[in-house]
């Protein structure tokens, strides 16, 4: 393992992430948020001095990146820009207890949504922006944007974007890893953009559409009101849903359009599962919630919303869903576990694992039927490597045992035991794992109900859960583990 070259990179991240505060800073003194202006400047100077003295002392002679390398960088990386970016919120005593304020934090960055915070309108303009803010940055993810502005060290970063990026498979557009990242940076600032347009046309103010393109981006969920999107107009709950979804699109494929490559686009099986799932779930919630609603045209823009909110985990909310029947409910937690497609800033499982895994389960059946039958798993016109289909299987097994451990592990909390009941509590689990934010059952009775009511022990095991689920597991159990940190 290439230590030094580990540190080196965390430092040159902190580093970073300093720069980046610069934009709330400004955002501060545009607004005169006076008590945060100090906070932000504290916050900028600790990231520059840690940040830089780290990448200074542990400069390396050899700037190789291995595998294991990777990992470590990205785990490093997330949980240290996740403990600087709580000190504004602690030090302008907007949220005073710093475990709030990292799970708050954790849950910007990971793009989840979950939130402690009970009245967030009172939350100053330049840290309700950091806070949207963090989305953005957690979206496409925090070393792939590095790797988009900072010059190449190795040519093995492909093992960091490995790493980072979500799905089973990550790979790169072109020759040069960098230029991949800033290919999809690009892509990712073009649509940010282009939805911050559409809503300022729509009568949203200008603060407002920035943070809530940010939110829509990082299919993260946090907003400025207590009502989430339930406040806005039906355009602008359109325009949100129709970006919720494009951000759920892997965005290979926006590359693949650009380069006028249409035919693997329209041929793309995850796209068509994605957008079939997506159209069959808002059909059946628009029959069963009907009744609840005054007309038609309403309950057809609210499920739509609500499923492609649920289904992309960005978290947004137009309205009460516990209220929805037991159908509707169980539809949305499917989709919470499933997620939107692989490539894309959306979190879950994943519609390519889940596709593998029935692919799998089709092909096992087959075998059984017919012994002597030899046939390979396709996926997107290609047969998938051996390899990959174990790495999915391995995945789901792990997946599924975590989240089961840290269901086991809020159960032993006295105070959860005391206030929330099982379903509240399996939904909090699934929710901060899968990076969707809301949380269904009656601990969670409408739109503004957040975290808050959890002890810090159970925060700190949920913003962990939400780490483990934005970094894929790997990074986070590989950084955990005894041996990773031992001489070889």
């Amino acid at each position: 393992m290439n230590r030094k070259m580990v540190f080196h990179m965390t430092g040159q991240i902190i580093a970073m992430e300093g720069g980046l505060l610069v934009l709330p800073l400004i955002v501060a003194l545009i607004y005169r948020d006076q008590n945060c202006i100090p906070a932000f400047l504290l916050t900028i100077g600790i990231a520059l001095v840690l940040g830089l003295g780290l990448s200074f002392l542990c400069k390396p002679k050899d700037h190789v990146i291995f595998a294991k390398d990777g990992f470590l960088i990205v785990a490093l990386a997330w949980i240290v820009v996740s403990l600087i970016g709580a000190l504004p919120f602690v030090l302008t005593g907007e949220i005073k207890s710093y475990a709030d304020a990292f799970f708050e934090t954790v849950s910007g960055f990971t793009t989840t949504g979950a939130s402690i915070l009970t009245d967030v309108e009172k939350m100053s303009h330049s840290l309700q922006f950091w806070r949207s803010f963090t989305h953005w940055i957690g979206g496409m993810g925090v070393l792939v944007f590095i790797m988009a502005i900072v010059p190449s060290v190795s040519g093995r970063n492909i093992h960091i974007m490995r790493a980072e990026m979500p799905g089973p498979v990550v790979g790169k557009l072109v020759p040069r890893l960098r230029d991949t990242a800033k290919i999809l940076y690009l892509i990712y600032l073009f649509l940010t953009v282009s939805e911050a347009i559409l809503l300022l046309c729509g009568g949203m103010n200008l603060f407002e559409s920035i943070v809530h393109s940010f939110g829509t981006a990082g299919t993260g969920g946090f907003g400025v009101r207590n009502s989430s999107i339930g406040g806005y107009s039906p355009y602008i709950q359109w325009v949100v849903t129709i970006f919720m979804l494009l951000f759920g699109i892997n965005f290979n494929l926006y590359y693949l359009l650009l380069i006028r490559r249409f035919r693997p686009v329209f041929k793309s099986e995850e796209l068509w599962t994605y957008l079939c799932a997506f159209l069959i779930a808002s059909a059946i919630i628009c029959i069963n919630i009907l009744p609840l609603y005054q007309n038609v045209a309403e309950c057809i823009r609210t499920s739509s919303f609500q499923v492609a909110s649920i289904i992309t985990t960005t978290g947004f909310v137009t309205t009460n869903i516990n209220e929805w029947p037991t159908l509707s409910k169980t539809i949305l937690l499917l989709l919470m576990l499933m997620g939107a497609c692989g490539g894309s800033t959306a979190g879950g499982l994943k519609v390519s694992r889940v596709m593998l895994l029935f692919k799998m389960i089709r092909r096992e059946i087959k075998h059984m039927l017919h012994p002597r039958s030899v046939s390979a798993v396709n996926f997107e016109g290609k047969p998938v490597e051996v390899k990959t289909l174990i790495s999915v299987c391995v995945y789901f097994a792990l997946y599924a045992g975590i989240l089961a451990f840290v269901f086991l592990i809020l159960s032993f909390d006295p105070k959860v035991s005391a206030n929330y009941d099982i379903e509240t509590n399996l939904s909090a689990a699934v929710s901060c794992f899968n990076n969707i934010g809301p949380g269904l059952g009656t601990g969670f009775r409408n739109v503004a109900e957040s975290f808050a009511g959890y002890s810090i022990f159970s925060k700190v095991v949920l913003s962990l859960a939400m780490l483990l689920g934005r970094l894929e597991l790997y990074p986070l159990v590989i950084a955990m583990s005894p041996s990773t940190w031992r001489k070889q």
